[in-house]
């Protein structure tokens, strides 16, 4: 997955300036990204704070290693089974 090479304290400044008044294009083309990117960080992020935000990114780091752990697992038992169906 492509990283953002805006920190969360730089998108929540930009949703912060579009809710106090600034249209949505004055604050795409300073940034330098599409319409459709603000959009999504409004979707995402709409409404956090900063700490939110972190915790977030936390969370979602953890559930990245939580998957990786369950699908290693997975494929080791499916190993054992297949090596223990076998006859010899």
């Amino acid at each position: 997955m492509k990283k953002t090479i805006f920190t969360e304290s730089q998108i929540l400044k930009a949703l912060k300036e579009n809710q106090q008044g600034r249209s949505v294009s004055d604050v795409s083309r300073e940034l330098g990204i599409e319409k459709s990117t603000f959009y999504y960080w409004k979707k995402k992020y709409g409404g956090m704070e900063l700490h939110q935000l972190s915790r977030l990114k936390e969370l979602e780091d953890e559930n990245r290693k939580l998957k990786q752990m369950y699908a290693d697992v997975s494929l080791d038992l499916t190993m054992l089974k297949d090596i223990l169906s076998k006859k010899f």
